[in-house]
């Protein structure tokens, strides 16, 4: 086979290429990392110019000067100036005042409705503040003069009634002193006496009495204001 020639291989790129495959992945991956170095330096270019831009001071519209103000006549007040949320206040409005007490409302007259009632007096406390001393102003032998000193600790007026039990003699008159006078009974050996006024809290009134026919004694069996005992026996 002496005729024949054997082809030689073209020593080209072609060959290199084909026998290097890892040439063209790097060629690659370089063209990529020029391409996104080149797009990043161009959106920082824009961002940069967009942050000058910014700086910039921004253009201001000149507003129309105001017409002059027109003088106001002599006397004449201008309007206190509204604050906005609130009504504005006349000037001839009256200004606030604490309201009037409620009178009340007058009795129906005639006889169509009923007529209201008084109201009542407070009822007396159950407790006795009007008590009494007895003792004996002066003594002789068919009698003596005596006293039941009376005293209201409480802090207003009470009425009061005394009782006295003789075992001799009787009463022959009695009085209050410095007081109006109450009405006295005597019977069955009972001496009995009841206020013609109150006595004022916190004050005392003497009731004094003579008694005759006492043989000498002068101790009653028994005294009480308002059935609480005296004291002094």
């Amino acid at each position: 086979m002496s005729g024949t020639r054997r082809a030689r291989p073209s020593s080209g790129h072609p060959t290199v290429l084909a026998s290097s495959p890892w040439l063209v992945v790097v060629t690659g991956v370089v063209v990529m990392v020029v391409l996104l170095i080149v797009a990043l330096l161009s959106s920082a270019g824009q961002r940069t110019g967009l942050g000058a831009g910014s700086g910039e001071p921004a253009a201001t519209v000149p507003l129309p000067p105001l017409p002059p103000a027109s003088p106001s006549p002599a006397g004449a007040t201008l309007p206190a100036p509204v604050t906005p949320g609130l009504s504005p206040r006349r000037s001839d409005a009256p200004s606030p005042t604490a309201p009037a007490p409620i009178a009340a409302a007058p009795a129906p007259s005639g006889g169509g409705g009923a007529q209201p009632r008084p109201p009542r007096p407070p009822a007396p406390s159950a407790t006795v503040t009007v008590t009494g001393r007895y003792r004996v102003l002066e003594s002789w032998g068919d009698g003596f003069i005596g006293e039941v000193l009376l005293t209201n600790s409480g802090a207003s007026a009470r009425p009061w009634t005394v009782r006295l039990e003789l075992p001799r003699g009787e009463v022959v008159t009695s009085w209050v002193e410095g007081a109006p006078q109450g009405s006295a009974r005597m019977a069955d050996g009972v001496f009995t006496y009841t206020s013609g006024a109150d006595v004022a809290g916190g004050a005392s009134v003497p009731l004094r009495f003579h008694v005759d026919r006492t043989g000498g004694n002068t101790r009653p069996s028994s005294c009480t204001v308002d059935g609480k005992a005296c004291g002094g026996l």
